[in-house]
């Protein structure tokens, strides 16, 4: 089943493309072959926003404008904690053979991600993640599975209020119960 998300205007957000890969087609036809190009392209705001597309032109220009367009409609909201720019959970993506498995990392680690992962990780401004891409390595199977994991994220705030429970509860934030402190055998003898 796949997940309900929101429209999102992006007329109000200020997306940057990047390109994924190109791949140049050929169809056979009786007067030879017709040369044509694919772009995959993902697209994001770097806080929290980002989607892809792919075109397919004559040249690549009009293949990675079309591929813009594209991600353009498929925009989605990405839930990222407030400290240090992560998942909140984490998560695995599937895409037809596509595997992609994201964790959430402490601050400092950066984006460990390959490829057309990262390229996705950091369009949608996730700083800290550590990813594992696993099963087919094909861009476009990669990005989808990607995006996959990423619209199945859930902000805890949502979360907790679906069960009734407060963030902290939820993200169990707390520290552990200290142990006693055992006496110290040691202590007892020299006295």
């Amino acid at each position: 089943m796949r997940p309900v998300f929101e429209k999102i205007d992006v007329s109000s957000l200020e997306l940057k493309d990047q390109v994924v890969s190109i791949n140049r087609v050929t169809k056979v036809v009786k007067g030879g072959k017709n040369l044509s190009f694919t772009a995959l392209v993902v697209i994001g705001d770097g806080a929290g926003h980002v989607g892809y597309g792919m075109g397919k032109a004559r040249e690549v220009a009009s293949a990675i404008k079309k591929g813009v367009e594209a991600a353009k409609k498929g925009v989605v909201r990405v839930p990222l904690t407030e400290k240090g720019a992560t998942i909140p959970h984490s998560i695995t993506g599937r895409f037809g053979s596509g595997v992609v498995m994201l964790k959430p990392a402490s601050e400092g680690t950066g984006v460990i991600a390959g490829g057309a992962v990262r390229a996705v990780i950091t369009a949608a401004g996730i700083q800290n993640v550590l990813t594992k891409s696993l099963g087919s390595t094909t861009a476009h199977n990669v990005v989808k599975a990607t995006m996959d994991a990423l619209v199945r994220l859930k902000a805890p705030q949502k979360v907790a209020r679906l069960r009734g429970r407060t963030v902290e509860e939820i993200m169990d934030t707390r520290t552990p119960p200290q142990k006693p402190a055992a006496a110290n055998p040691s202590a007892t003898e020299a006295e």
